[in-house]
């Protein structure tokens, strides 16, 4: 943790304090760290003083997080969603080396609006809650531009990167595009796993690319300067969307398909065109992802392993890590909702369920945990930087520099 950081036990959510309904939800305690016995990365002494030094001196950023507390019973989970006040997992953010966050709030995915009818006027009250909960505290910042997140790590806060994982909601209003944008969005995605009126998802087995709406929101996006992310959407749609843009988009959490055959992943060639476009594409950690052949029990080893093929696809320029991680029983959330990620594992070859990703199992080791195995394989210190944050930072140089003023 930073010194210049207030002891964990000073963070509290507003929602939890203050929310009618926090009743309704139990959840483990302590309440962030130290859930399961996870393993951290073996490095030496000097190595271990590398590690702090460079979560220390360089930006560290997470292009997909959900840096949420979970009930402790899974089964909880889709009534905690519905209630639209999700409980901020602060403690565990103030040691997680983090400095800014894209917090991806799950109102854009079709679970939510198949369980519980997050439609526009959902979303537009759970921006305004998240916000609320984030004003009083100072851990937490919204970072809405470049800026913002130099600002964050400077005054020793982390940034929170408001999106969306889909724009289902604005269904066939562009200039809803505008009115998130104004609430602070800054990222979206087009599509989640499911089609929408602007694409297709990548669980359809019928792939009918973009739309002509899904066309005309990209070009919305990029006037008013909010990154588009398509690490949801099928094949077709990541190829046009790339083709359309006028300016760099990103796969925020998704892995290689070349080692992991499975919709889920990116093939070979998304990824070449986003990198070739300039975009960056964020390494995935959600359990039963990036799984390969190699680590067919998901762990910190697999995650690198899409890592280093990623980055020796398109170079260390493009990629980052998008790590999806939760605070809380990720594995058993993802079982509640098996009917949405069934089409995501379509033809994975067999492979080890396991009750939560080892070294990487929520967002307060995920980052220290990559950088001990960044520096543990003799990654120079420059490179790592670019990895963990400096890629993001240029990517969002490009896109948000207008809107912005960075």
């Amino acid at each position: 943790m930073r010194a210049d950081r207030p002891p964990v036990s000073e963070y509290e959510s507003y929602q939890y304090l203050a929310g009618s309904d926090r009743a309704a939800f139990q959840f483990d305690f302590p309440p962030e760290i130290g859930r399961v016995a996870s393993t951290r990365p073996q490095v030496d002494p000097a190595q271990e003083e590398l590690v702090q030094r460079t979560l220390d001196e360089y930006p560290v950023i997470s292009l997909h997080s959900h840096p949420t507390r979970r009930p402790a019973d899974p089964g909880q989970s889709s009534a905690y969603r519905r209630s639209g006040r999700d409980v901020t997992g602060y403690a565990g953010l103030s040691v997680s080396g983090m400095d800014a966050f894209f917090d991806n709030m799950m109102d854009g995915s079709t679970m939510i609006v198949s369980r519980g009818g997050w439609t526009w006027n959902d979303v537009v009250f759970d921006l305004g809650m998240r916000q609320c909960d984030v004003a009083h505290q100072d851990l937490v910042t919204v970072a809405r531009t470049v800026r913002d997140i130099h600002d964050a790590k400077r005054h020793g806060q982390i940034g929170a990167v408001f999106t969306l994982e889909s724009l289902t909601c604005i269904e066939s209003e562009l200039d809803r595009i505008e009115v998130l944008y104004g609430l602070g969005l800054r990222s979206a995605g087009l599509v989640y796993s499911n089609s929408n009126q602007l694409g297709s998802g990548l669980a359809e087995h019928d792939d009918g690319g973009l739309t002509a709406l899904g066309r005309r929101a990209i070009q919305r996006m990029n006037e008013v300067g909010m990154l588009v992310d398509i690490a949801h959407a099928s094949d077709r749609t990541c190829l046009q969307a790339i083709e359309h843009s006028r300016v760099p988009i990103t796969i925020s959490h998704r892995g290689a398909r070349s080692l992991w055959p499975t919709p889920r992943m990116a093939p070979d060639d998304v990824i070449r065109a986003c990198a070739g476009r300039g975009g960056v594409i964020g390494i995935e950690a959600a359990p039963h992802t990036t799984v390969t052949r190699t680590h067919p029990r998901h762990c910190l080893d697999s995650v690198m392993e899409h890592f280093e093929y990623c980055a020796e696809l398109v170079g260390l320029d493009h990629v980052a890590f998008g790590p999806d991680t939760n605070f809380g029983d990720h594995a058993g959330w993802h079982v509640t909702f098996s009917h949405v990620f069934a089409g995501d594992e379509r033809s994975a070859p067999p492979h080890e369920r396991v009750p939560f990703v080892d070294g990487i199992e929520n967002p307060s080791e995920e980052f220290p945990n990559i950088v001990r195995w960044l520096v543990g394989h003799g990654y120079p210190q420059d490179d790592i930087a670019k990895v963990i944050g400096g890629n993001i930072l240029r990517l969002l140089g490009e896109v948000w520099s207008d809107a912005s003023g960075a």
